[in-house]
């Protein structure tokens, strides 16, 4: 991983590109880092979509359950 002060600087960059417009694709299995820098998250799992979330309808359950495909279908 990257050290805490990275990290920081990361996430300024990014809500300042945000901000401007721009689109970022962002890949973690960090939670609560997930659910703090999206508005909408993709969940894969053995490469197929299984979840398309907006962060108004979204927590961790939903994340772990679309990541185990414990759901089924993709959304």
């Amino acid at each position: 991983g990257i050290d805490v002060g990275a990290k920081s600087e990361i996430y300024e960059l990014m809500e300042k590109l945000v901000s401007e417009g721009k689109s970022i694709i962002m890949i973690s299995s960090e939670l609560p880092e997930i659910l703090r820098m999206s508005d909408r998250i993709i969940v894969m799992c053995e490469g197929r979509v299984t979840g398309d979330l907006d962060i108004g309808e979204v927590n961790q359950e939903t994340i772990m359950t679309c990541a185990t495909n414990r759901q089924g279908e993709s959304r």
